[in-house]
């Protein structure tokens, strides 16, 4: 199975869809439109949080990690080689209202520095782009476009971006983070520490293959226990990508 290399923030289409609305709770509170929502599974944009700390509470299959500085050194590392990035993924959202999880998969583009393109093509249409301080929204034909540095939510993505490509986020405050391992994963648990983002998220899951540093899976478990699971397949990394790529028309 392919892998993704690459760092994380996660936010639903339907918090996109409010931080382009005039109201002042841009993300936080409990999802009010899960129905109406509930086929625009979760919207990844990609870059890791990182702070230190290791938790009495392992997860089952797994132990806490001793040294801490050596996996800090050699995710930083691994990041300043990446160039460019593309990978196809499948999507599994699950919600306590529902009988089934929802499936979606699509295809996401990254490159240095700041351009980024998440797309769902199964079984709906709909992507995000981020172009320097432009951001690209495409809902089936619809295509809207935003300053990114008039909206503090996407300003905040666009800065994150550009710090961890260059190794400025292993030690953001905003997050605690728990580190354990396994045979053949490193798992991350990012919990939120501002109240916004604890509102509608408990804890991110990721893991990261042990080869090479690479997330083959993310998980974002919402504080009611619903949760989205990403896999990352066929990934490629330092391979050409046209800069028209993240331009939406």
């Amino acid at each position: 199975m392919g892998k993704l290399r690459s760092n994380i923030i996660v936010f639903d289409k339907v918090y996109a869809e409010r931080s382009r609305s005039t109201q002042p709770d841009v993300i936080s509170g409990r999802h009010t439109e899960l129905s109406r929502s509930a086929f625009f599974p979760v919207i990844t944009l990609f870059f890791l949080l990182i702070s230190f700390s290791i938790s009495a509470q392992v997860p089952a299959g797994y132990k806490p990690l001793k040294d801490t500085t050596a996996f800090k050194q050699k995710m930083e590392a691994q990041s300043k080689l990446v160039t460019t990035l593309e990978s196809d993924f499948t999507q599994e959202k699950y919600l306590s209202v529902m009988s089934e999880k929802i499936i979606s998969k699509g295809h996401f583009h990254f490159k240095k520095v700041n351009m980024l393109r998440w797309e769902y093509n199964d079984p709906y249409s709909y992507l995000i782009a981020i172009n320097k301080d432009k951001m690209f929204i495409k809902d089936n034909e619809k295509v809207s476009k935003y300053d990114i540095n008039s909206n503090k939510m996407f300003k905040s993505i666009n800065e994150m971006m550009v710090n961890t490509v260059q190794g400025n986020l292993l030690n953001n405050k905003d997050y605690k983070a728990k580190f354990y391992e396994n045979d053949k994963f490193y798992l991350l648990e990012l919990s939120p520490l501002q109240k916004g983002a604890k509102d509608f998220l408990k804890v991110i899951q990721l893991y990261i293959n042990k080869v090479d540093y690479a997330v083959d899976k993310v998980k974002m478990i919402e504080p009611s226990d619903d949760y989205t699971s990403i896999e990352f397949t066929n990934r490629k990394t330092n391979q050409p990508i046209a800069d028209e790529k993240f331009i939406i028309k």
